[in-house]
């Protein structure tokens, strides 16, 4: 007789085709999904988890990892659908930083490390090196030093591929090399410096994670809390990753990864193919199930993009397929130029939305950001709207991290880049200032000092903002009323006493406002401060407004900067310029930003050798391989119509009145075996700019043409 469970999942069950059913059934042990673009990998994911709740898995013993919380919500909100259970929101799902952050709040102290650690971004990881590649004097010889977002960057890089500093400095930034040891040094203070602010960076989360696995006693205690764990993308995880999920299948060897070689794009990141090429024999006996049916292209574009993968060195092998037919091929645009390519596609553009295509189902992507400079002026003048991906993120503008500054010092006293930060916001105060503040206060780096404030072990010596509060330091006579009103706003928001002896227990025994009233307290003392260091000061007030309003869904001040630290909004109105009024607009995108979209029509520029694949790839045979995944990607995004535009002649823009050009070559990964699959065609473009209609065709009308010339 068959279980209630199982005849819920019945009805279901037979909306999946045949690989993604055994997929979503699997039994126990480790599974390999290879999912090929367009074949619906997250509805396998998602209905995998809807399974195991279905088969009687309780949802906080199941772990599933994401790339994205848009991606996470996602698969858990069609779980829930499936199963008609809510209880689908008790799994524990994000990101693995976010996985990683709630994991450590729970678990940390195994690691000595404090449950009210701070996180820092990226925009304060490169504040931190850059304070102390000035304090060093670095960068201020006869030679360029690197700047501190290339020194992030390095370190990042050096960590989540866990090679050495002078491996990563020759492979991938080889400018650097000469500088190892002044970037070994900054290294060695950041890691000093995170430790007295009692913070960690996103590359840290990841770092004690992994360490935590091996910590006897709460490694196995950790692992044992899920049965299961589901990893999406996994193509794009980096070594740290893999091992963090073999860290955590000592008890339970049930792991399901979905990804796709044929994907994996993010070696810059530090994300490595190995881990999915190597699955099988890292979490052994590994089952593996290859979707190949493709739901979003048509057989010609699916046919073309197959050619092009069969050239790859090492690969799981699939042929992706459709039942969607069609007699148009992808089309390969041989182009006289770049202005012709750019001609050539407005044109293109401009017919498909005339056959009844709108705009925001036609994409342009690119290899490089500054590949589309001539085609944006172009669509300017043709007045052909577009959005390109990218721009500042929400916190990283300046008036944002303002803000989150001071709620990090309320949450974390020892936060010494905050304190920087904060301080200097007040007239009269520069970086040698604030530096005597924070000694004043005990930030002065000493290990002891730091480590013992907030009540905890040693002398449970008053914290930083406790002293600050009690005895205001001497400031500037400029900064004097600032100073006052930042520490009124601090002991509103904090609960501790102002002008009071700063007692040891002040900080335990604090009652602590709302968090929108903090928010609110905060505002009123910064909106002085803003409004005469910006000049757009309204439309900056219009995010702190906004600031507000995602604050009222947190109750926890510390849940609260740590969620807008790993999942931040994707931009901020500062950057907008007049309205767009536009209802219908074009998509330009870099091919890593177009990965997991999907467009109508999709053109692909420069398809020549050295654009793509870049020049700047090409060290070593791993480049060159993912280059060929990266315009595999761009290729896959088209679901009817495929452009792929080859300018046959480039200019030297440093001759840009002279005619001084090279001659390109078509990308090599469209050889004669895969150049069947495209159609050929010549680039139409604007014809009237470069055709002299009244030129001569003969002897007799070249006469008469040169006599024209000199009659008036």
């Amino acid at each position: 007789m068959l279980s209630k469970g199982f005849c819920l999942a019945a009805t279901w069950l037979n909306e999946l085709n045949d690989a993604q059913r055994r997929a979503v059934t699997h039994g126990l042990g480790p599974l390999l999904i290879i999912a090929g673009a367009g074949t619906g990998k997250t509805k396998t994911l998602a209905s995998r988890v809807a399974y195991l709740i279905d088969q009687g898995t309780s949802p906080d013993r199941i772990m599933l990892l994401t790339f994205t919380r848009r991606a996470a919500a996602e698969m858990i909100s069609r779980a829930r659908h499936i199963t008609g259970q809510e209880t689908a929101g008790k799994v524990w799902s994000g990101t693995f930083h976010s996985v990683a952050n709630r994991l450590l709040r729970l678990y940390g102290r195994s690691l000595n490390l404090p449950p009210d650690f701070t996180i820092m971004d990226e925009g304060d990881a490169a504040d931190t090196m850059n304070l102390i590649r000035t304090e060093l004097s670095l960068g201020k010889g006869k030679r360029r030093f690197p700047r501190k977002a290339t020194l992030v960057k390095i370190y990042s890089h050096t960590v989540n591929a866990q090679r050495q500093l002078d491996e990563v400095l020759d492979a991938h930034f080889p400018w650097c090399a000469e500088d190892i040891e002044g970037i070994a040094l900054i290294f060695q203070q950041y890691l000093q410096r995170k430790t007295q602010n009692h913070s960690l960076d996103y590359d840290d989360l990841l770092l004690y994670w992994k360490t935590l696995t091996a910590v006897p006693g709460a490694g196995e205690k950790v692992a044992d809390r899920f049965e299961h764990i589901l990893v999406d993308e996994y193509q794009d995880t980096n070594s740290i990753q893999a091992q963090i999920l073999r860290g955590m299948r000592k008890k339970h060897e049930n792991i399901v990864v979905v990804g796709d070689d044929a994907q994996s794009i993010y070696a810059f990141r530090a994300a490595t193919i190995r881990n999915i090429l190597d699955f099988p024999d890292q979490f052994s006996p590994a089952t593996v199930v290859t979707l190949e049916q493709n739901y979003r292209s048509t057989q010609p574009i699916l046919a073309a993009s197959n050619a092009v993968m069969e050239q790859a060195r090492e690969r799981y092998t699939k042929e992706l397929w459709s039942k969607r037919p069609s007699e148009q091929k992808p089309v390969l645009v041989h182009c006289q130029d770049e202005k012709n390519q750019t001609d050539g596609v407005c044109q293109l553009i401009l017919d498909h939305l005339e056959e009844g295509v709108d705009l925001m189902q036609q994409a342009v992507l690119f290899r490089a950001s500054h590949h589309s400079a001539e085609l944006e002026i172009e669509l300017a003048k043709r007045n052909i709207p577009f959005h390109k991906f990218g721009g500042l993120k929400f916190i990283e503008a300046a008036h944002i991290k303002d803000m989150l500054a001071l709620l990090r010092i309320l949450e974390n006293p020892y936060d010494r880049i905050s304190w920087f930060r904060v301080l200097q916001l007040l007239e009269g105060i520069g970086p040698k200032t604030a530096r005597r503040i924070m000694d004043s206060v005990g930030m002065n780096g000493d290990e002891e000092s730091s480590t013992n404030g907030n009540g905890r072990g040693g002398g449970r010596a008053a914290s930083p903002l406790a002293r600050l509060l009690s005895s205001s330091p001497t400031v500037p006579a400029a900064a004097r009323e600032q100073f006052t009103a930042l520490r009124a706003a601090l002991a509103d928001c904090s609960g501790l006493p102002l002008d009071a002896k700063a007692s040891d227990d002040d900080d335990a025994k604090r009652t602590r406002p709302a968090l929108t009233v903090q928010i609110e307290r905060i505002g009123e003392f910064y909106k002085p401060i803003f409004e005469r260091v910006y000049e757009n000061a309204a439309v900056r007030l219009r995010d702190i407004e906004q600031l507000e309003r995602i604050a009222s869904r947190y109750k926890s001040r510390g849940r609260f900067i740590t969620d807008l630290t790993l999942d931040p909004p994707t931009s901020t109105s500062d950057l907008a310029g007049k309205p767009f009024l536009e209802e219908d607009y074009l998509t330009l995108s870099t091919i890593h930003s177009a990965k997991g979209c999907e467009w109508t029509v999709v053109h692909v520029l420069h398809a020549a050798d050295g654009m793509i694949p870049s020049d700047m790839a090409l060290n070593d045979d791993a480049g060159e391989e993912e280059e060929r995944r990266l315009f595999y990607v761009a290729m896959t995004r088209a679901k009817d119509h495929l452009y792929v535009h080859f300018p046959l002649r480039y200019y030297h823009r440093r001759y840009s009145l002279g005619d001084r050009h090279s001659y390109a070559q078509l990308t090599r990964f469209i050889p004669d075996t895969a150049r069947t699959f495209f159609e050929e065609r010549i680039a139409k473009g604007d014809e009237t700019d470069d055709a002299e209609t009244d030129q001569p065709t003969d002897a007799r009308e070249l006469k008469d043409w040169l006599n024209r010339l000199w009659q008036k």
